[in-house]
């Protein structure tokens, strides 16, 4: 199964700068218990912002530069080796940036949401979903007593069959 797992604003911004806009605690636990033990698929940005592979997971990252290497993780040239590199796993995830987003949204089976109930300026956004070709699985309002203040809704959404 691919599966998106993404933070988004209420505009729809996702980072800004090659950061996060945001801290949420709760959201980053979710992110590694859903992700521990499963492939992981980021662009090169998303992996210089993280700055290190995320450990318990196999890090693939998708960057078009010829000979690059990241220690500690797998290299791909595009979307279809990275799945190609993580096709025995049960569950792989694609955690970003905006452009792999968008690349893998046709075929991705399964988001995990989380929906920041804010705007923020953003220079990286999510691309819009079709909700005509999703259904909502789970819903589950998170507290807003969180590192930023913010209010959040866990989502996880499946595509139709």
């Amino acid at each position: 199964m691919k599966s998106i797992i993404v933070a988004v604003a209420e505009n729809g911004a996702i980072g800004y700068d090659n950061h996060l806009l945001w801290h949420i605690s709760e959201d980053l636990k979710r992110f590694k218990s859903l992700t521990t033990g499963h492939h992981i698929i980021m662009g090169r940005k998303t992996y210089e912002s993280v700055g290190k592979p995320l450990p318990g997971r196999v890090n693939i990252i998708i960057s078009r530069q010829e000979n690059i290497q990241f220690e500690g993780c797998l290299v791909a040239k595009s979307l279809e080796e990275a799945l190609e590199l993580a096709k025995n796993d049960s569950e792989v995830f694609i955690i970003g940036g905006g452009e792999i987003y968008k690349q893998a949204l046709p075929i991705t089976d399964k988001i995990y949401l989380t929906r920041v109930h804010a705007g923020f300026a953003g220079d990286t956004f999510f691309p819009e979903l079709n909700l005509s070709e999703w259904s909502t699985e789970s819903l589950t309002k998170g507290k807003p007593a969180n590192d930023d203040g913010l209010g959040y809704t866990f989502i996880n959404l499946v595509r139709h069959k």
